[in-house]
């Protein structure tokens, strides 16, 4: 399967796919151009969906053994390769010790968190795309938010700004507010970033039902959050659609999170929409990663410039 519709192909980077889940961050990158140079998911199942709908897409990780189950192990970061441009990671929300952010780096040990931060330590990509539930900004009276600012800006030297963005600002017809953190290493001297401006719809439920369809909701869904403890009931949930009751499908909801018809889930429907519950919704990842990508070759062409004089 392609997954090209969208791809730009003038784009060249690469990229490493964190708690890939079943690769929201993968298509939307690959979709830019990047190319996905290992990549790590640890539930049998979503490893099932990932490597079906990308062994042909990145053949590269899997034909060298670059999909990796848990990236805690010091052997699966071992092999990371090396240079590669951007880090994405939708990681889980876990709470640190009581000690307080102040110890910075030590502090997240033992978190999944923790993994990121080593890796990005250990490898200094150019940059980093992590995305998490909104309320990450709040955990532990903003103590988790702080910890992850502190390290990340001052332990680990990269310039970090984020946002709390919601698919359906971005063109989708689902809720599903996030934080967007992402960061470049201060050596590419990029001071601001602007995070992509809102777009309309583009498609409806109506659309995605091919009928009338109403809920108290509105014209998105909400929909819950990983790892988080926010799971909401209605979690692909029924409307009413024709006037008759119709229980979301597995294809309706991943049309709802910006995966292409030819996304195929080699799963159970009940599993195949408890991954895109968890998933990262498309649109909003891919324009964030083309924002993040402009003033990276915005930097690349001014530090080549003051090089040159």
């Amino acid at each position: 399967m392609s997954h090209d519709i969208q791809r730009i192909q003038h784009r060249s980077f690469t990229f490493i796919d964190l708690f890939a889940g079943i690769g929201g961050f993968h298509l939307a990158l690959h979709q830019l151009g990047g190319e996905c140079v290992y990549a790590s998911e640890w539930d049998a199942n979503a490893r099932k969906t990932y490597e079906y709908n990308f062994k042909n897409i990145s053949p590269l990780i899997f034909q060298k053994d670059l999909f990796r189950e848990d990236i805690t192990l010091e052997e699966n970061q071992e092999i990371i390769p090396e240079n590669f441009d951007i880090l994405c990671a939708g990681f889980p929300c876990q709470p640190f010790s009581q000690a307080g952010f102040k110890k910075g780096f030590s502090e997240t040990r033992g978190t999944l968190f923790f993994e990121i931060a080593k890796i990005i330590k250990n490898k200094q990509p150019k940059a980093f795309f992590l995305e998490n539930v909104r309320h990450l900004l709040n955990h532990d009276n903003g103590n988790t938010f702080k910890t992850i600012c502190n390290i990340l800006e001052n332990e680990l030297n990269y310039s970090i700004f984020y946002k709390i963005m919601k698919a359906s600002d971005y063109g989708l017809p689902t809720y599903r507010p996030r934080i967007y953190i992402v960061g470049f290493r201060k050596d590419l001297n990029i001071t601001s970033f602007n995070f992509p401006s809102p777009i309309p719809l583009k498609i409806t439920m109506k659309e995605i039902f091919k009928g009338e369809c109403s809920r108290e909701i509105g014209y998105t869904l909400r929909v819950g959050g990983r790892g988080s403890g926010l799971y909401d009931r209605r979690n692909w949930d029924s409307y009413l659609v024709n006037g008759e009751i119709h229980r979301i499908t597995s294809n309706e909801a991943k049309l709802m999170m910006g995966f292409p018809d030819d996304f195929f889930f080699p799963v159970s429907e009940s599993q195949a929409l408890k991954q895109l519950g968890n998933s990262v919704a498309i649109d909003p990842i891919r324009m964030t990663a083309e924002a993040m990508l402009n003033v990276m070759n915005e930097s690349k062409r001014n530090n080549y410039a003051i090089e040159c004089k």
